[in-house]
């Protein structure tokens, strides 16, 4: 049931990360009901949609998903939703605030942050898919490349977080100054 629920919250934080990226055009004000309301609905549904279909994979509730269970075990709408829309979201996340950046901002130091997390998700991409079986075998199975590659892709989060720290308005209050006394 935890695998289900870990592979709908992909899907949904992915897809909002997109929106996300859309946002910053401005084809709708950001923070309004419907923006938000828009927002939170279709992660929803990737959420509820993805969960669903890895669940019933899993469990068998319908048995639509039976035939996957047996060799060769593919089920085509799970690898969609779990490795490719992700994929997909991310690339275009990044496509978007590229041109958002350099375009719409004129702008060039945030693309190092961007290309920054880019290259920190994908070092954490090849320890989970290239490098963890060899890890696993070097270390009879105590470890693999899952803590690496939560560990890059935290990494690549907070990069995130600091491009879009670096190309929004500085709204924070100030702190009043201190008195000084002759």
């Amino acid at each position: 049931a935890f695998s289900g629920i870990h592979m709908g919250a992909i899907v949904a934080t992915l897809w909002i990360l997109l929106l996300n990226g859309v946002v910053g055009f401005q084809i709708l004000d950001d923070g309004t009901p419907i923006s938000l309301g828009l927002l939170l609905a279709s992660a929803l549904a990737f959420f509820v949609g993805t969960g669903y279909i890895a669940l019933d994979t899993g469990f068998s509730w319908t048995g639509h998903f039976d035939r996957s269970l047996t060799a060769p075990n593919r089920n085509i709408g799970l690898y969609v939703l779990y490795q490719l829309l992700p994929l997909v979201c991310l690339a275009g996340f990044f496509l978007l605030e590229t041109v958002l950046v350099l375009r719409v901002l004129g702008e060039k130091k945030p693309m190092l942050y961007l290309v920054g997390s880019a290259l920190l998700f994908a070092v954490g991409q090849v320890f989970q898919y290239v490098i963890s079986t060899h890890l696993c075998n070097a270390s009879d199975g105590k470890i693999n490349g899952a803590l690496f590659e939560t560990l890059f892709t935290l990494l690549s989060v907070i990069m995130v977080w600091i491009f879009w720290s670096s190309i929004t308005e500085d709204d924070w209050p100030e702190p009043p100054p201190e008195p000084t006394f002759p």
